[in-house]
């Protein structure tokens, strides 16, 4: 297969990745092709915003999809099922990202159709008709519905599984300290410590592991048919009430009424998940410093997020 990549997609897997990006570029038309063959696909098209993995819509033949089903002739044979591949450099949150697919197993996440772990591929059902939930202008319902599928997706974590533990992702703030010798570089210094006390306030207690989506924001939730599914979990284990931190977060229109829209969304988080409001506010700020340290580690920029730590800090409730 023929690839023109984004140049922008290209470098951040070069630089993300290093030695085993440029080999994974170089390996990818051969990894689409294999996937092709395997999987029956056609009409395979990337999605304009490729980022830290190769994403595409295809097409996939009905025989294929009812492989083992007995569904092999007439017109469900010569039908077709709209897919999505998935193909990254194999690491630690690929695997956990299969491995939360296949848990979920459709229930408020896409399908998983087809894995293969150690080659880095993957095929999903395709959410249609697709609509984002950042597309929503009522911010209220947007909230609401995000709720809706927290409480579909969250489960009791397995026991088993290459699952990604949330308080290994907090173990960013260690990494903070070691870069600036025990400073907080150009992280405000009070944010960071606030982030910390919370973090490990919250680790602390006992409390009920979960796996959830890890990652849930605007974009990664999809309208399908009558409902909406999450896509792209990171299949995080640790409390529950960390998932409000990337949906608080989320890049808003109007910067003017950020503080104001945030409050909103905390009181309905609380009514709706049975989190008290304190705790929401805590972990949407841990989350706001953390993701400022992961983009200063990579070189992008991290001050909307410190930003926003910064008005969560400021808001009484």
């Amino acid at each position: 297969m023929r690839l023109e990549l984004p140049l922008d997609f290209v470098q951040t897997i070069q630089n993300t990745f290093k030695e085993r990006g440029y080999q994974f570029l170089s390996d990818l038309p051969a990894l689409i092709d294999d996937a092709s063959r395997r999987w029956s696909l056609k009409n395979i098209q990337p999605v304009p915003n490729l980022s830290y993995n190769f994403v595409a819509f295809a097409t996939r033949s009905a025989c294929a999809s009812a492989a083992g089903t007995g569904e092999r002739s007439g017109k469900a044979a010569q039908s077709k099922s709209n897919v999505v591949l998935k193909i990254g450099v194999p690491n630690p949150e690929l695997t956990s990202e299969i491995a939360a697919l296949r848990f979920f197993d459709g229930r408020g996440a896409a399908r998983l159709l087809e894995a293969d772990g150690a080659r880095g591929m993957f095929l999903m059902e395709r959410v249609e008709p697709g609509k984002m939930l950042a597309s929503l202008e009522d911010d209220d319902r947007a909230t609401h519905i995000a709720a809706n599928v927290m409480l579909n997706l969250w489960r009791p974590a397995p026991t088993e599984g290459a699952f990604i533990k949330l308080s290994d992702w907090f173990k960013g703030f260690e990494k903070l300290r070691a870069r600036f010798e025990g400073g907080t570089g150009p992280l405000e210094k009070s944010l960071v410590e606030r982030a910390e006390r919370a973090a490990t306030e919250f680790f602390s207690e006992d409390y009920a592991p979960m796996l959830i989506h890890g990652d849930l924001h605007h974009f990664n939730i999809l309208l399908s048919k009558d409902s909406w599914l999450a896509i792209d979990p990171k299949g995080v284990t640790g409390p529950a009430a960390y998932e409000v931190g990337p949906l608080l977060i989320n890049p808003w229109s109007d910067e003017t009424k950020i503080s104001q829209h945030t409050e909103r969304r905390i009181a309905i988080l609380a009514e709706r998940l049975g989190f008290e409001h304190e705790r929401i506010l805590e972990w949407g700020l841990a989350h706001a410093v953390l993701s400022a340290w992961w983009s200063l580690e990579e070189n992008s920029e991290w001050k909307f997020a410190m930003a926003f730590a910064e008005i969560l800090s400021e808001i009484k409730l």
